[in-house]
């Protein structure tokens, strides 16, 4: 049977009920949506100079994260401490292109984590390189939403559900995942996806079933998915969060809620990503399981944060064969591209412009009209200056290559409703565009948003016409049907072999002297 809840509206509480010599004080830290970020990053999440690095002007890392994690513990010495992870420390740099889960996965052991969940992310290389990752932690990695029985990679290994001890006290831990994961990455045709939900209070009535009474979801779902989740299922006392990037906070004006967000009794905490904050949720239980106080608060991982010298020192070890790539200057910007996630996802935005104009570039002399670039492809701003091919690859680090093929008018409206489809969620895929406008409402029902859509052709704009066929260019990954542009799948004339999509932007910008990034109104919101 679940065990009672008591019913709290407030994000940070304290209830006196309870003998005080019964209370069992836990201190999450967490992390989530690291991306491969094992060097320090930029305010606009991409890369730092070292000079900058030593001037104080740089975020995160992992050797930061390492002292941050250190001491904390120390500082903690007389509460119990988990360290857990919501999931996609793959893909976001030339670590992962190079090393795949490798070296996340030393890092991660290194810092002693007690449990993770699967990220969309982790089945981007499909299931045999997660499950190289799986053998190499220390530590369960946990997804609970999925069959994966018919997977032979992950079949038996990959568990839905954990137990760890933290003074003599049973922890559950349970895994979530995307359920849309099969249009988010590639994990390929025998790993099926379920309602989180159902998954979630199943584990939860198995744990409680084995006598655990202090359960955490760690959950690659998103902040509404993770509310929902809250407020569906009974059982449940903390959720780490991840997949949306959000940022919970008590301080911070950017912050989309409070730390901890209280849905009923259950605590929801989310750490942005990319390891810039680590967060810190501290949470007691009274001797029957219920949670009794949460508060905390993220911990900014700036350049206060001593950089732990022997992970600093691996970390440069592991960057070497990397250098010669990354260091190429290949342009210059005279001003900020903007790949914000919570920009690019929503509107127009200066990277959307630049990649999909370098794609249209790229293939126009070939009858191509129309570029349509996944948001959730753009990982990352480049700051004005010099640009290196390092800064290119780590706004586009999924080795995408160029798509061209032909689809009827019909069909690109349909791909376009789809683009503009899940917008409250901020998910991926926003289009950006070239060589297309479009008007969409954002108060009509999804499927029916956009208003107009117009194709420059023979110079004029000019309405799309449903029976036209129109030569698109995108990138493999939309093409084969990725965040949901399944109507791309049967398109004709299809050619997936192009060149690399970061090789594409480098050299539209290497044309120019001097990049200029600028917005002209090529998508409109209503």
């Amino acid at each position: 049977m679940p065990k009672h809840r008591i019913a709290v509206a407030a994000a940070i509480f304290s209830l006196s009920a309870g003998s005080a010599l019964a209370d069992y004080n836990l201190t999450v830290l967490h992390t989530n949506d690291f991306h491969a970020r094992f060097e320090p990053i930029s305010k606009y999440d991409s890369g730092c100079s070292a000079e900058d690095n030593a001037d104080g002007k740089c975020f995160g890392g992992s050797a930061r994260l390492m002292t941050a994690i250190r001491d904390a513990r120390a500082r903690l010495a007389n509460t119990n401490v988990l360290l857990v992870d919501g999931g996609d420390q793959f893909q976001g740099s030339l670590f992962y292109t190079y090393y795949k889960g490798k070296l996340a996965a030393e890092m991660m052991n290194r810092m002693g984590y007690d449990g993770m969940t699967v990220g969309n992310h982790e089945f981007d290389d499909g299931p045999e390189v997660l499950r190289g990752f799986m053998d190499a932690l220390n530590f369960p990695i946990l997804m609970s939403n999925a069959d994966v029985s018919g997977e032979p990679m992950l079949a038996g290994k990959l568990a839905k559900s954990a137990i760890v001890e933290k003074g003599g006290q049973k922890i559950g831990l349970i895994g979530l995942t995307p359920q849309d994961t099969d249009e988010l990455a590639s994990p390929g045709k025998n790993v099926i996806f379920t309602d989180p939900v159902a998954a979630v209070q199943s584990e939860v009535d198995k744990l409680t079933a084995e006598g655990v009474n202090k359960i955490i979801v760690l959950s690659h779902s998103g902040y509404r998915v993770d509310q929902r989740v809250a407020a569906e299922t009974t059982g449940v006392d903390v959720i780490v969060g991840g997949h949306t990037n959000t940022l919970l906070s008590n301080t911070n004006d950017r912050a989309e809620g409070p730390y901890p967000t209280m849905v009923g009794s259950t605590a929801i905490v989310s750490a942005y990503a990319y390891g810039k904050l680590l967060g810190e949720l501290n949470v007691t239980f009274d001797d029957a399981g219920n949670v009794t106080a949460a508060t905390g608060e993220p911990l900014v991982m700036d350049g206060s944060v001593a950089e732990d010298a022997e992970v600093k020192a691996r970390i440069a070890l592991a960057a070497a064969p990397l250098d010669e790539i990354r260091n190429k200057v290949v342009a210059e910007s005279t001003d900020v591209i903007n790949g914000e996630r919570d920009t690019c996802r929503v509107q127009e935005c200066t990277m959307g412009n630049l990649v999909a104009d370098a794609m249209l570039d790229r293939v126009r002399s070939q009858g191509i009209e129309v570029a349509i670039a996944n948001s959730g492809g753009l990982r990352a701003s480049i700051d004005a200056g010099q640009v290196t091919m390092g800064e290119v690859l780590t706004v586009l680090p999924f080795q995408n290559t160029l798509s061209t093929f032909h689809v009827s008018g019909r069909v690109l409206l349909e791909a376009l409703e789809n683009g503009v489809s899940q917008v409250e969620e901020v998910a991926g895929r926003f289009p950006q565009v070239a060589g297309l406008t479009y008007t969409w409402d954002a108060a009509a029902a999804p499927g029916s948003r956009i208003v107009d859509a117009k194709v420059m052709r023979s110079g004029v704009w000019t309405d799309v016409d449903p029976e036209w066929m129109y030569g698109l260019v995108s990138n493999n990954y939309v093409r084969g049907g990725g965040d949901g542009y399944k109507m791309f799948i049967n398109a004709e004339h299809a050619y997936d072999f192009g060149p690399d999509l970061a090789d594409v932007v480098a050299e539209y910008l290497a044309q120019s002297q001097g990049y200029k990034p600028y917005l002209d109104g090529r998508i409109v919101k209503k």
